[in-house]
């Protein structure tokens, strides 16, 4: 059985939910994260040095960052229908997976951040500036679904579920978005699937 450790609440923890809930996975979830009091203790950095959530416990394997965590658990249980084992539509995935990090990270933190203060103290230029940006992303992702049905290749892939708890929350975000079709459209497709709602639930 793998350990996930991680707050049922987090994006990032809720992409390797809706991964074994996907593919069936003996796993079980156990509350970790700063309001647990238990992401700082010694025995948690001996596990993930940066504190953070989620990080995976396989027997005496322990993986940390959340889409290493979604390539691994692939990788061990040989699935290569969420991971094309053909080397340019993984690539297609695998894109996707590392822009999520590398460009809407930002802007989704930044907002996610935002938006919990207490309304006194949000920075309106801080918001405005991480939703220009938020904006942007959500743009380039839009035209990257044009005219597809999925990300990489014509079924369901790790790119879905990497960026999928992801954009569901960007498009909750009490901001004004671009009017995205393509984007929303993927999104409703991938929104109704069982293992999506039991890990974003």
């Amino acid at each position: 059985m793998f350990r996930l450790l991680g707050r049922k609440t987090s994006g990032n923890v809720q992409k390797v939910i809706w991964f074994c809930e996907e593919r069936g996975l003996d796993y079980s979830s156990e509350d970790y994260g700063r309001q647990f009091g238990n992401t700082d203790d010694r025995a948690y950095l001996d596990l993930n040095p940066n504190g953070k959530v989620p990080t995976l416990v396989d027997g005496d394997v322990i993986v940390w960052e959340s889409n290493t965590i979604l390539r691994y658990l692939c990788n061990r249980t040989d699935d290569a229908t969420l991971y094309p084992a053909d080397p340019g539509i993984r690539s297609q995935a695998e894109r996707w997976m590392d822009w999520q990090l590398a460009s809407l990270n930002n802007a989704y933190m930044g907002i996610f951040k935002e938006t919990k203060k207490p309304e006194a103290e949000r920075s309106a230029a801080t918001l405005a500036a991480h939703s220009a940006d938020m904006a942007a992303q959500l743009t380039i992702l839009d035209g990257g679904l044009a005219g597809r049905q999925w990300l990489a290749g014509d079924a369901i892939s790790l790119a879905e579920i990497c960026l999928g708890p992801i954009v569901h929350r960007c498009l909750g975000f009490p901001i004004e978005l671009p009017a995205l079709p393509a984007v929303r459209g993927w999104h409703e497709r991938f929104s109704t699937r069982p293992a999506f709602q039991t890990a974003t639930s």
